[in-house]
């Protein structure tokens, strides 16, 4: 990218904002890395979770939750889903309370333990999630545009690298 291309004029102006102004030209090349990615993340996810919103009037943390049961038709423990989504047992009850009075999601003891309960989507819940994830799909597909297929399938790859190493090195 060249200094006096338009887009590298705009990601200038871009860097001077959020996450990315806590590194300096000359800071390590991966800590400025690190900046951009975390700033990068972030401005996705606000785009997502300003569109969910104003499309779909669900927050991110609702859609994360039909996602997960939409992936297991069988349904999931609430223990799973707290796991899976990286939130508290109390969070997971709230969402599932909400979504069980709006007819999204249904639960059921668990056969296992009766102390459990399992979480699934009614019909109606796998339909709106399913028209939600269409779109939510196309939004990710337009803010990666600028990217080609190889350079996406390279970062994937060495982004998943990164996070073995990250796994490896945990105590």
């Amino acid at each position: 990218m060249k200094a006096n291309d338009p887009s590298h004029t705009l990601l200038s102006r871009a860097s001077e904002l959020g996450h990315e102004a806590r590194a300096g030209s000359g800071d390590h090349a991966v800590l400025r890395l690190w900046l951009r990615m975390l700033a990068t993340t972030t401005q996705i996810e606000r785009e997502i979770r300003t569109r969910l919103r104003e499309r779909f009037g669900i927050t991110l943390a609702r859609f994360d939750y039909l996602a997960q049961l939409h992936r297991y038709r069988e349904g999931l423990s609430m223990r799973a889903l707290s796991r899976y989504l990286m939130v508290t047992g109390g969070n997971v009850t709230a969402l599932t309370d909400e979504l069980e009075r709006e007819g999204a999601v249904t639960r059921r003891s668990s056969p296992d333990d009766r102390r459990s309960w399992i979480v699934s989507l009614t019909p109606q819940g796998r339909r709106a999630f399913e028209s939600m994830a269409k779109e939510h799909e196309q939004w990710i597909l337009g803010m990666f545009s600028a990217l080609d297929g190889a350079t996406v399938q390279q970062l994937h790859a060495q982004l998943g690298a990164l996070r073995v190493h990250l796994l490896q090195d945990e105590p």
